[in-house]
């Protein structure tokens, strides 16, 4: 949190495909300070409203297999005053719900991507 800090970041927000109750709940779980003082927040996109305008619907008959129903690819972006500076999906055709090689979402990989960005 400090290293996002330190380049500017304002606001980290994890948001997955359910709705504001599970995400509470994902983040007491994981002891997320939600408060005004924090710099992350949970929130839910129950319908997909939002992974449908981004194009990031994960709906590949893999994992759908699994989870049912359309969810979220696992990604990263990088929004400064309204506008996408950057984005990492973490997806292969191996696998499609990025869940083996995540590090392209993770918090090293986005500081190094937004510190390039802001040069």
């Amino acid at each position: 949190m400090d290293a996002l800090k330190k380049l500017g970041i304002s606001e980290v927000i994890v948001y997955c495909v359910n709705d504001g109750a599970v995400m509470d709940a994902w983040a007491k779980d994981q002891g997320v300070d939600q408060s005004e003082k924090g710099l992350l927040t949970m929130m839910g996109d129950p319908s997909g409203a939002l992974t449908k305008a981004l194009g990031l619907t994960l709906d590949h008959p893999g994992p759908m297999g699994v989870l049912g129903y359309p969810r979220c690819k696992r990604f990263a972006m990088y929004i400064e005053d309204g506008t996408i500076k950057a984005i990492k999906i973490s997806e292969a055709e191996d696998d499609p719900a990025g869940d083996d090689r995540p590090e392209e979402t993770l918090a090293p990989s986005m500081i190094k991507t937004i510190t390039e960005v802001q040069s």
